[in-house]
């Protein structure tokens, strides 16, 4: 059976009814990944046997009549920066080259107790902060696949598996997902722990991840979510929990969808002909399905918040490096080491303005997004750029990423030149269930069915 565009909830349900077993499911993936990843290099680590005997185990259990949970034997990348219990992780760094965590990171934990299989460890760029990866796009080799979750995003849109981690400290999750047609989310900032995480920026990552559609984003947010006393940030709130059911909750009036407020403005201009031209295409097709779209101003503070995050980032990762840094500097790339060097210059009084800039810009977009279900905008300025000394313009995503809201791309076409192109959807803080049933609506209206890219074959 050809599993290389299986959703998830597929997959899960293939297996769950015996007509895939997860053995086959994860021989099939390691198989896809095998034909064609010696050309896209998507994956730092296949870890080949762990999988087989994670497979394994999950059969096993199964003959017994034992679900272990919603992802029972359902095949997942994880971005190398985040820590796998005895296979490497080496956050794309030379300097990490041989490092081998002892525990899984809080996230990986939770997959396999859900039952899923982990088969390895996507390409990141260096400490997910540095120079374009060598990954390539699977769509055409010649344009940007995005990062720095760059191997997760063409793990999945190459067939290699249904789902993969990333993370997002600007919009490392948002972008890549879109460059390579396929769904990605990010969560509220703190929804889901960072616990064995290597840090970018402490006040500004989130865990995310890229799948096939909407409805898998929310049955792996159900799997992810929650309070962790060992993650600073992790919060608790009433509203948490059943992601996935809440999709088809009745939200929306007889004949009517969510209502969504179009970006307008900096965006607006940054965005290319061919993109604002399928953007009105798109906003046209869910007018007609009953949505309410209007236009969004953004506030003030938007101005300066990209500023104040590139601040806020830069201080932290210096932090976060200072010890490796002093003692092994020679071994960075360009990019990681001018972030590095910039925090280290930076005075505590900007830092200070930035996390003040970034909370009346939380304010203010709090205010802004009471009376909308979702703001909707291009999830990027146009598709994939042709030039591999870039992961991409982050402005897209950045301001949203700083202000911890969470926000979603959904694949709606292909541009002329044969790339991807999608629509990037943000909501209210600590309403991810709002959010994704926003964009499972946008998904069934707009009714773009993905397609596995022919390059993804190569091998």
């Amino acid at each position: 059976m050809d599993l290389s565009l299986a959703s998830v909830t597929k997959t899960a349900q293939l297996v769950r009814d015996r007509q895939v077993s997860a053995t086959e499911a994860v021989t099939s993936a390691l198989s896809r990944i095998e034909r064609s990843d010696g050309v896209l290099q998507a994956w730092e680590t296949v870890d080949r046997e762990g999988a087989l005997r994670q497979a394994h185990f999950a059969d096993e259990a199964a003959a017994r009549g034992d679900i272990l949970g919603p992802l029972h034997g359902v095949p997942v990348g994880i971005k190398d920066i985040i820590a796998t219990a005895s296979v490497r992780t080496s956050m794309g760094s030379p300097i990490y080259r041989d490092n081998v965590p002892a525990q899984d990171a809080a996230v990986v934990a939770r997959l396999k107790g859900a039952g899923a299989i982990i088969l390895g460890k996507t390409v990141t760029v260096e400490f997910a902060m540095g120079d374009p990866p060598r990954t390539l796009n699977p769509w055409n080799h010649e344009h940007t696949p995005g990062g720095s979750s760059s191997g997760s995003a063409v793990a999945v849109a190459s067939g290699h598996c249904p789902a993969a981690l990333g993370t997002q400290t600007a919009g490392s999750v948002i972008r890549p997902a879109a460059y390579n047609g396929v769904t990605g989310f990010k969560p509220t900032y703190g929804l889901v722990s960072r616990r064995g995480v290597f840090p970018v920026s402490w006040t500004l990552d989130t865990v995310g991840w890229m799948t096939r559609t909407v409805t898998d984003s929310a049955v792996i947010m159900d799997v992810l979510a929650g309070f962790d006393p060992a993650d600073p940030a992790s919060v608790q709130f009433d509203g948490a929990g059943n992601y996935a059911a809440k999709l088809t909750e009745s939200a929306y009036g007889p004949g009517q969808g969510p209502k969504l407020g179009i970006v307008s403005g900096d965006i607006e201009r940054a965005t290319s002909t061919e993109m604002q031209a399928h953007m009105f295409e798109v906003i046209e097709l869910l007018r007609q399905g009953g949505n309410w779209v209007e236009l969004f101003d953004l506030p003030i503070s938007y101005l300066h918040i990209r500023d104040a995050k590139l601040v806020i980032e830069a201080v932290e990762a210096a932090e976060a490096h200072r010890n490796t840094y002093s003692e092994r500097s020679e071994e960075y790339g360009p990019s990681a080491r001018v972030k590095i060097e910039t925090g280290r210059l930076l005075p505590g009084t900007a830092y200070i303005q930035g996390q003040r800039l970034r909370r009346q810009f939380r304010r203010d977009m709090d205010e802004g997004l009471a009376s909308l279900d979702a703001l909707i905008m291009p999830a990027a300025a146009g598709p994939a750029p042709r030039d591999l000394t870039t992961t991409g313009d982050p402005a897209f995503y950045s301001p949203w990423t700083t202000a911890g809201l969470p926000a979603i791309t959904v694949p709606t076409g292909i541009s002329r030149n044969g790339m991807p192109l999608g629509v990037q959807l943000v909501g209210k803080g600590h309403d991810d269930a709002g959010l994704l049933r926003a964009a499972r609506w946008v998904e069934e209206r707009v009714a773009y069915t993905p397609k596995l890219p022919s390059l993804a074959r190569a091998g």
